[in-house]
């Protein structure tokens, strides 16, 4: 998701505080000492209940501790089970199996939901450029057994159509329901799926294209000119299917552009399948699935081999981790299929398909009037990465404080109780007082996402403790935060639902078991106290094949021990917890040997200075040649403006007011305010910074699609500004 549409996101959860109407009609009807009336009197029918409750509850064991091969180092596996599961039940040993039976058991389910686009129209901004806004009706669903037919008929089709099937097939789209159809379809034909993001640059676009030999691509018709512009250098492309686009009026002349390909529609692939079925040739467990090119911090993106195997063991581990998970249940699918997150996630459930353009009520392609994805499909699961949580939860309280006045002092009320509900364990144990406060304060902050939610999902990068609690607060579910990569096919942590510490990512996931090795030269070792630390490695039926095309880093990273286990190395640094729950405290490619020999490590550094409300993103500079870091900090246009209003300043644009010294000294006094809160080291924290004023987008190359900071490609591009701050 872009920083621009985190920020829409944020403007239509935040909104919400702004509305008072049952507030005040509250406030008519008893007055303002009704609500502290009504709020006491939850208060003492807790204090007569915590006579039952006697203390404090005991701790519930996570994970325990278990003997496995390999390296020697401090191995847990989740308390649940004493053996990792690997299918969610007998027979579906694949995705392809896992599907069909999904498919014919719950045949006339809701499988998928995607809306239609009624109306489209453009809106002129004061610069002069043009929006589109989108009027878009309800959720129109198709059955599971609606859904499978489709995904038999793509799979006869894609045969018919001329792709040979020992060649790999790529998907380079947005995530539709037609991408979930057309991957299902491959599987059933043992064809591998190449997985590409979208927002991918060129130069990524062509290496992964042609590093895997793709001869068949699967895209939206808005990429076809993309591709036609980048024609000569794909060499092993002879097939396109695009999907059909009600707002693409130049379909005919980007097909033009395209002599030489054998270009077809998606529905078109379809009716070739009805009119000539061809039987499936169905995977093993073994089978390669999927190749996903990671988004790529470093350099060109990786592709990573998951097998059939690695998938179905992670459905069946969120099966048992998951309270209630069922048919009830409903996803809304917004994150890029090309993420593991978001591939692991859509499994199960009726999933609703939606867009960050048109997630909420204010998002910016949401024609005035219409309701956002969120707003209509009312969903109960969803998923988003950490920096758009820690968004919602500084746009939220930057409301908060905007309102003021009682609305303001209720906010501060009601979340101080509720944290002390969560945190107190006795006031956690009853919802009378929760159910006053989500009813008078927090039920409209709820309502921008369908009002329904029931667990976020958090994924993709370290979620800070204040926006985990945060969130967990106003949204009245809890926010799991799950540790993995996309070399372990995505969950290999998960926080549990009755989880109340905020920072950790909870025991190992019932597929893999998660070890801790000594790391000698960053000072963790197993036998560290009080609590073991180390480089965490995992291992289970999880764990990836390796790296296509890279034998070098696969043999670096991955290893099988004496059982025949394999295991990745993450190069994360975490520390086990006594009930067995996962911590990560460190990266090894983020610690830097200072000048006086102190380490530092950096994620943490830009995890903890994340909270100060002027910072929209950041990076930490650590120089081996002097006893200081330094830091690039991208500022949030909105709050420091209003500061600047507020202080009587003037400059004549957004470059020149973070240029003062004015601004840099307030900011940098913010930096040393949650530095000290977060108990950081006075080296931590950065002695010069930099301010930057135009944001990092994934368009710009320096965030990944997740938005993780892309730290060569930052120093690249702000090597002279780096320089000037170490003299």
């Amino acid at each position: 998701m872009e920083n621009n549409e985190a920020t829409r996101l944020t403007e239509s959860l935040t909104q919400k505080v702004d509305d008072n109407d049952y507030l005040s009609s509250f406030t008519n009807r008893y007055g303002t000492y009704g609500i502290v009336a009504a709020a006491a009197s939850t208060v003492i029918i807790h204090v007569l209940f915590f006579s039952l409750l006697m203390g404090k509850k005991k701790g519930k064991k996570r994970g325990v501790p278990v003997e496995v091969g390999g390296e020697a180092g401090y191995a847990v596996r989740n308390a649940r089970i004493p053996q990792l599961v690997q299918f969610p039940w007998e027979g579906a040993n694949t995705i392809a199996a896992l599907f069909e039976q999904c498919c014919k058991k719950y045949s006339q389910n809701p499988c998928m939901g995607t809306r239609k686009v009624i109306k489209k129209d453009f809106v002129t901004a004061s610069d002069g450029r043009k929006f589109e806004k989108l009027h878009l009706g309800d959720y129109e669903w198709q059955t599971y057994g609606q859904v499978y037919q489709r995904a038999c008929l793509f799979a006869s089709g894609i045969v018919n159509f001329g792709h040979n099937v020992d060649t790999r097939v790529a998907i380079f789209s947005e995530t539709r329901a037609e991408c979930q159809i057309a991957f299902q379809g491959c599987l059933r034909q043992n064809i591998t799926v190449v997985t590409i993001y979208a927002s991918l640059g060129e130069d990524a676009l062509i290496h992964s294209l042609n590093e895997t030999q793709v001869s068949t691509l699967i895209c939206e018709s808005k990429q076809l000119k993309k591709l036609a512009a980048i024609r000569p250098s794909l060499k092993t492309i002879t097939n396109i299917i695009y999907f059909e686009d009600d707002e693409n009026e130049n379909i005919s002349d980007l097909l033009g552009s395209m002599g030489g390909w054998n270009v077809s529609s998606f529905h078109e692939i379809e009716l070739l399948g009805e009119r000539a079925p061809v039987p499936p040739s169905l995977p093993s467990k073994d089978s390669l699935a999927v190749i996903m090119y990671t988004s790529g911090s470093t350099g060109l993106p990786k592709g990573v081999m998951i097998t059939h195997g690695n998938i179905v063991a992670i459905a069946a581990a969120v099966m048992t981790i998951i309270r209630g998970l069922g048919t009830n249940d409903v996803y809304l699918a917004y994150l890029p299929l090309a993420h593991v997150l978001e591939l692991a996630a859509e499994v199960g459930t009726a999933i609703g398909y939606g867009s960050p353009l048109t997630l909420t009520d204010t998002s910016s392609k949401i024609m005035r009037g219409t309701k956002g994805d969120a707003s209509v499909l009312k969903p109960t699961l969803m998923a988003a990465v950490p920096a758009i949580l820690d968004r919602v939860r500084d746009g939220v309280l930057k409301k908060v404080e905007g309102t003021g006045g009682l609305a303001k002092k209720l906010f501060d009320i009601a979340y101080k109780r509720r944290l002390q509900a969560i945190e107190g364990s006795w006031f956690g144990a009853w919802g009378l007082e929760r159910g006053f406060w989500d009813v008078i304060v927090f039920k409209k902050v709820r309502a921008a996402l369908g009002g329904h939610i029931r667990l976020i999902l958090s994924g993709g990068a370290p979620l800070s403790g204040n926006s985990q609690r945060f969130i967990n607060i106003c949204m009245g579910a809890p926010v799991s935060q799950g540790y993995g990569l996309t070399e372990t096919c995505a969950g290999s942590a998960f926080t549990e639902w009755d989880e109340t510490t905020v920072g950790r990512v909870g025991p190992p996931v019932p597929c893999c078991y998660i070890k801790l090795v000594n790391w000698a030269e960053g000072g963790y070792t197993i036998s560290d106290k009080p609590m073991p630390r180390g480089e965490i490695v995992v291992g289970g039926f999880s764990v990836t094949s390796g790296y296509f095309n890279n034998p070098e880093k696969t043999d670096e990273v991955y290893k099988v021990d004496e059982r025949g286990m394999r295991w990745f190395y993450t190069g994360d640094i975490g520390l086990f917890h006594p009930d067995g729950s996962l911590e990560i405290i460190d990266r090894k490619k983020d610690i830097v040997k200072l000048q006086h020999g102190e380490y530092i490590s950096l994620g943490k550094a830009e995890a903890a200075l994340m909270s100060s409300k002027y910072v929209d993103n950041l990076m930490v500079h650590a120089d081996p040649f002097h006893s200081y870091c330094v830091a690039l900090i991208v500022l949030s246009r909105e709050v420091l403006e209003k500061w600047a209003e507020e202080a009587g300043m003037e400059y004549k644009d957004f470059p020149e007011l973070c240029d003062k010294a004015e601004t840099v000294s307030e900011v940098q006094k913010s930096l040393s305010k949650v530095a000290k809160d977060a108990k950081l080291d006075k080296f931590e924290v950065p002695a010069k910074i930099k301010l930057v004023a135009d944001p990092w987008t994934p368009e710009s190359g320096l965030v990944t699609a997740a938005l993780k900071i892309k730290r060569e490609q930052i120093k690249a591009k702000y090597k002279d500004e780096l320089q000037k701050m170490y003299h």
